[in-house]
């Protein structure tokens, strides 16, 4: 497996592959309008705009194959990670959270972390040591769990 940062090459792959997985693993809950927005908001042109506004993608590339992104912002807030089901439960997802982390307090974050879950992955945030902050929200026709990961010296 190959982690390295998201080249413009990637942004298709990136977005058909949160489109898939976000369609079984998130919007499926919402209203049709909020499923709409947020693929809306998060296809090619969507990722190209987060990474105009500074998130910083990783991709992981496994046998040549997009296998999962991971994106920050603001050096602290877990905004994307999607690992294709194909390659779910092999330490992708975990691996992605790891460079994107040691990424982000390199370039001076202080290892707090905030992340919107959806409800499929709180176990998956919970493995990595983040806790529940808040009940489930609903926002932008959307569930998450506010989580956050307290920083290095808390």
């Amino acid at each position: 497996m190959e982690i390295r940062p998201l080249v413009a090459a990637d942004i298709p792959g990136v977005a058909a592959l949160l489109r898939e997985l976000a369609r079984e693993y998130i919007v499926h809950e919402s209203p049709r309008e909020g499923a709409v927005t947020f693929l809306a908001e998060n296809d090619e042109v969507g990722v190209r705009g987060f990474l105009a506004r500074g998130h910083v993608y990783h991709v992981a590339v496994v046998e040549g194959e997009l296998a999962g992104f991971v994106a920050v912002r603001d050096r602290s807030h877990l905004f994307h990670l999607f690992v294709g089901k194909r390659w779910h439960r092999r330490g992708i997802a975990r691996r992605l959270w790891e460079v994107a982390r040691e990424a982000a307090i390199a370039a001076g974050g202080d290892g707090g972390f905030t992340v919107n879950s959806s409800n499929y992955a709180v176990p998956v945030y919970e493995a990595f040591g983040f806790v529940r902050v808040g009940p489930t929200q609903f926002a932008k026709g959307l569930y998450y769990n506010p989580m956050r990961l307290p920083a290095l010296d808390d």
